[in-house]
């Protein structure tokens, strides 16, 4: 699609939820606090998502890198993810939201796998909007994982094959990238599939990101002109129409 933007909602919109540990700080609270309002924050912005008319939301929940964070932050946000998989998962249902955890499930506990997998199955039927959360997940690892799937298979390693074995195959890539915080990197986050999208860097923290700042992130979304590799002139130029005899 090579339009200028009129006003459209993004069909997929990605965030990478960051903030949460300095928002806490502020408030000289422990990090997992900062951790539990950002489960706020995602419950608040996917029912926004759904009013909105967007298909698709996906969250940077946990990456292959935050192993690295100290043990006690790990197992709080391990314990938290339990805790919210039992707590939201019949509301997110009720709204018509499928949920599905992308990532490395190898190194999770069966206990967690379990949760995951039940979770997932417990909202298959809902159509309203599907929410991605990217758990244990980094977009090399996604590259790597889909390139060994493929060399497996005997397939040819060429980008059209790559696409369909990455771990987002099941939802288009996304047109809008959104980080809060006020960092201005993607972290290793959907390396692949974000190749096009629109960047908008909040500096709200994500446990601050309300429906407010989401439409202004949808507002500058529609001022971008999107080109994906042609000039200003092709996208503007009118489309022949067809003649039929």
């Amino acid at each position: 699609m090579t339009s200028k933007k009129t006003g459209a909602v993004p069909r997929h919109i990605a965030v990478i939820m960051d903030g949460n540990g300095r928002w806490a700080k502020r408030r000289l609270l422990p990090r997992l606090a900062g951790h539990k309002q950002g489960v706020e924050s995602l419950r608040r912005c996917a029912r926004a998502c759904v009013e909105r008319g967007v298909q698709v939301l996906t969250v940077f929940a946990f990456s292959s890198e935050n192993w690295n964070r100290p043990q006690e932050e790990v197992s709080g946000l391990m314990s938290l993810l339990a805790t919210a998989l039992a707590k939201e998962v019949s509301q997110l249902s009720r709204d018509g939201v499928r949920l599905y955890f992308v990532g490395d499930r190898s190194s999770l506990s069966e206990k967690v796998r379990h949760g995951l997998a039940q979770a997932e199955q417990q909202t298959a039927h809902n159509t309203r909007l599907i929410l991605n959360i990217c758990f244990n997940y980094g977009g090399r690892w996604d590259i790597a994982q889909a390139a060994e799937k493929l060399a497996a298979q005997g397939v040819a390693i060429t980008p059209e094959s790559l696409d369909k074995a990455m771990a987002l195959a099941h939802v288009p890539d996304p047109d809008l990238l959104i980080r809060t915080g006020g960092e201005m990197r993607i972290s290793n986050f959907l390396l692949w599939q974000a190749a096009y999208s629109e960047m908008y860097f909040s500096a709200s923290l994500w446990p601050d990101f309300d429906e407010a700042e989401l439409d202004l992130a949808i507002g500058a979304f529609n001022g971008r002109e999107r080109r994906f590799g042609q000039t200003s002139e092709q996208i503007q130029q009118p489309s022949t129409p067809t003649v039929t005899a």
